[in-house]
C-alpha cells in the first residue's frame, strides 16, 4: 500500500483503546478509534477504513451487532474484522464466524499475534483491493471500446454511403476529417462528364428484362471500375446514363485532363464490350459530352433519402452534348478543348444548337491523346 493502512479500535474501555492504537501506530498503521458500537458504525461510514480491530462486549449494541451491520452494506462488505473477547473463545467465536468476522482473537491480547493476524488480513485486503480497482479499470475499458466501436460502426455507416459517390481513398479521408464536408452547400469549378449507350432505348424495349439487366450490370461494373481509378465522383446513373465530375468533394490535379483520360479509357472498354453485345444481336454503342465550368454542389433530397448533386449550366451543357454525340464521339466545349488542346487530338464538329442554351456552342470530337 502507498499510505499506512488505518484501522479502527473499537472498544468501551479506554485503557483497552489506547493499548491496541499506541501499539499499531508504533508499527506505522493509522489508527482511528470508537467507544461504541454506533461509533464505529459512524467511523466505517465516513472513512476510507482497511480493518476493523471490534470488542465483542461493548453496551447498547455489541460486537456482534456492530459486524453484522458492517457486513449488511456493500460497501463494506469485505471490510476485514477481527473481533476481541474475553470470554469463552470456543463459543465466541462460533457467533463471531456466524456474524461476519474474518478473526477472533482472545483478552489478554498476545501482541505478535496480533500484529501477525493484523498483518495477513491486511494482505487479503490489497489483494481484493487490487481486483476491485482492475474490474472497474476493466469495466471502464469495456465501456470505452463500447464507445470506440460504436463509434466504428458509425463511421463504417457514414463511409458505405460516401462510397455511393467517392472513390473508397476520398469516403475514408472524409469520414477521418481529412477533407471538408462534401454535403455541405458549396461552389466549385468542377469538369463534368456525362456518358450513355447509344441504341439502349430500342434494345431495352425489345430485349428480354433478364438481357437488359444483364448489359447494365457489365456495363456498370466496367464503368465504375474507371470512375474510380481515375477518382471522380459518381453523381448519378440512370439506366444506361452516368454523370461524373471532377474537382469535388476535393480539389484534384488536372480535372479535365483525368475526365477527357477517363472518357478515352471507357469508349475503349466499351468497344470490346460492344464486340461481345454484337455476336448476341445488341446494337449498342457509346457516346460521352464534358464539359468544364462552376457548379453548385451539396446534399439534394429529404431524410432518409440524400444524393449528392451538382447544379449549374455546366452539367446541362456536358448532358446535351452527351446527347448530340455520335456512337464513339466524346465531345467537348470549346473552353474545354482550350484546358487540355496541348494533350488531345481533337475534331471539330461546328456550332450545335443546344436545348436550354441560348446560344449556339463550338463542339469537338476528342479523338485521342497526342503522341
Amino acid at each position: 500500500m502507498n499510505s499506512p493502512a488505518k484501522i479502527l479500535v473499537v472498544d468501551d474501555t479506554p485503557r483497552n483503546v489506547k493499548l491496541l492504537a499506541d501499539l499499531l501506530t508504533v508499527k506505522g498503521y493509522s489508527v482511528a478509534t470508537a467507544a461504541s458500537g454506533r461509533e464505529a458504525l459512524a467511523s466505517v461510514e465516513a472513512e476510507q477504513l482497511d480493518l476493523v480491530l471490534l470488542d465483542v462486549v461493548m453496551p447498547e449494541m455489541s460486537g456482534y451487532e456492530v459486524c453484522r451491520a458492517i457486513r449488511a452494506q456493500p460497501a463494506t462488505a469485505m471490510l476485514p474484522v477481527i473481533m476481541v473477547t474475553a470470554l469463552d473463545p470456543g463459543e465466541e467465536r462460533v457467533k463471531g464466524i456466524e456474524a461476519g468476522a474474518d478473526d477472533f482473537l482472545t483478552k489478554p491480547i498476545n501482541q505478535s499475534e496480533l500484529l501477525a493476524r493484523v498483518r495477513s488480513l491486511l494482505r487479503i485486503k490489497e489483494l481484493y483491493d487490487q481486483v476491485q480497482d482492475q474490474a472497474a479499470e476493466l469495466s471502464e475499458w469495456n465501456k470505452t471500446l463500447e464507445h470506440r466501436v460504436q463509434d466504428q460502426v458509425t463511421q463504417l455507416e457514414r463511409l458505405g454511403r460516401l462510397k455511393r459517390f467517392f472513390s473508397p481513398q476520398l469516403a475514408e479521408l472524409i469520414v477521418a476529417g481529412g477533407a471538408d464536408d462534401p454535403l455541405k452547400t458549396h461552389r466549385r469549378e468542377v469538369t463534368v462528364v456525362f456518358l450513355d449507350l447509344r441504341g439502349f432505348t430500342a434494345f431495352a424495349e425489345t430485349a428480354e428484362p433478364e438481357e437488359v439487366m444483364g448489359v447494365l450490370r457489365e456495363y456498370h461494373s466496367e464503368m465504375g471500375k474507371l470512375i474510380l481509378e481515375h477518382e471522380g465522383t459518381l453523381e448519378r446513373f440512370a439506366g444506361d446514363g452516368m454523370m461524373i465530375f471532377f474537382n469535388d468533394p476535393a480539389p484534384v490535379p488536372n480535372p479535365a485532363e483525368r475526365a477527357i483520360r477517363m472518357a478515352l479509357v471507357m469508349r475503349e472498354r466499351v468497344q470490346e464490350l460492344t464486340v461481345k453485345w454484337r455476336k448476341l444481336g445488341y446494337d449498342l454503342d457509346f457516346g460521352v459530352g464534358i464539359a468544364q465550368g462552376y457548379a453548385t454542389i451539396g446534399a439534394i433530397g429529404f431524410e432518409g433519402r440524400w444524393d449528392y448533386g451538382a447544379i449549374g449550366t455546366v452539367t446541362n451543357l456536358a448532358a446535351r452534348l452527351c446527347g448530340e454525340a455520335k456512337p464513339g464521339q466524346i465531345l467537348i466545349a470549346q473552353r474545354l478543348l482550350g484546358t487540355v488542346e496541348d494533350i488531345v487530338e481533337a475534331e471539330a464538329v461546328g456550332e450545335l444548337t443546344l436545348k436550354g442554351l441560348h446560344r449556339p456552342v463550338a463542339a469537338f470530337n476528342v479523338l485521342g491523346l497526342k503522341s
